[in-house]
């Protein structure tokens, strides 16, 4: 499995149509900041996308899809500025809005994503806060955009499902488009490319519970020790052991915030030959033992508001 993958995987961004919309003008939508990743393509018509900062304004048109990350509330409209609603008296002021009724209505999808742990959040700190993507017309992106514009006016049974897998497919383009031609692209992911690293890389990700030694990378990488180390500093900023150490540590709390796995057995899947190997090597990470860590987080979890999507 290629890193961008493993990392997706990991990720576990769960989706789901939150708004799929005619609206007719005037009309506008409020959306909230705590959707870690919203994506917005319009079928029909067009559209307007703002944040609440001066000269965040992006056009929505058919054959473009656009990212928006968490944090600051957005807001998509007929006419840049225009008057919002939110997202439950949105839906029930156009629901019955058809895409025959009026020519000036817009139609659009709006889909919402959810990431888990450390790695989603790393995936969605390498995205800028709003990425626009044009498909060109060989890009898997437009068939994609396609299939989703001819769905969209049905209504057909089992309509949900080959919704979200077209959002899963849009997301994974959009992030994959995105890295290839971003300066912001995570290192792991520029590294991953590199021949006198990739190797290495997919062998830690494949296996991080085995005892990797820096000349046994630089075997895998067809270098000797200093040039392997040299070369992946400079590609990744630390050393390869700290990266391993790093990745080790990510994937622990990731499995102590899921919560799915005994400390035992954290240990055994991060490779530490004990629990005790396992905890003292958390501790100096992060200056907590690991069940003391997981408590927090599981306090924090039932204390943080619950956000719920309904699709229209």
């Amino acid at each position: 499995m290629d890193l961008l993958s493993d990392h997706l995987l990991r990720a576990r961004a769960t989706g789901a149509v939150f708004a799929r919309t005619v609206a007719e003008p005037p009309w506008g939508l409020r959306l909230g900041g705590s959707i870690q990743l919203s994506v917005h393509t319009v079928v029909r018509g067009r559209g307007y996308l703002w944040l609440d900062t001066p000269g965040s304004t992006v056009e929505l048109i058919p054959g473009s899809v656009t990212l928006v990350r968490g944090g600051p509330n957005h807001y998509i409209g007929h006419e840049p500025g225009a008057a919002c609603l939110e997202p439950e008296e949105f839906r029930a002021r156009h629901v019955r809005t058809s895409p025959g009724d009026n020519p000036q209505a817009t139609v659009f999808l709006c889909g919402a994503y959810q990431f888990s742990g450390d790695v989603g959040s790393g995936l969605l700190d390498a995205l800028p806060q709003v990425m626009t993507l044009s498909a060109a017309d060989d890009d898997p992106l437009r068939d994609v955009i396609t299939l989703l514009s001819r769905e969209l006016v049905r209504n057909e049974l089992a309509q949900q499902i080959v919704l979200d897998r077209l959002l899963d497919l849009l997301l994974v383009l959009a992030i994959r488009s995105d890295f290839r031609r971003s300066t912001r692209a995570p290192r792991w992911y520029r590294a991953s490319s590199d021949p006198r690293l990739g190797a290495a890389l997919q062998a830690i990700h494949d296996d991080a519970a085995h005892p990797w030694t820096v000349p046994e990378l630089a075997t895998i990488s067809g270098l000797s020790r200093a040039a392997f180390a040299r070369v992946f500093r400079e590609a990744l900023g630390q050393a390869p052991m700290q990266y391993l150490t790093e990745w080790r540590m990510t994937i622990a709390r990731d499995h102590l915030r899921a919560d799915d796995l005994t400390l035992p057995q954290i240990a055994d899947a991060v490779g530490y030959g004990s629990p005790f190997a396992f905890a003292a090597a958390f501790r100096r990470h992060h200056g907590e033992p690991p069940g003391t860590w997981r408590q927090r987080e599981r306090s924090a979890a039932e204390t943080r508001p619950l956000t719920t999507h309904h699709g229209s």
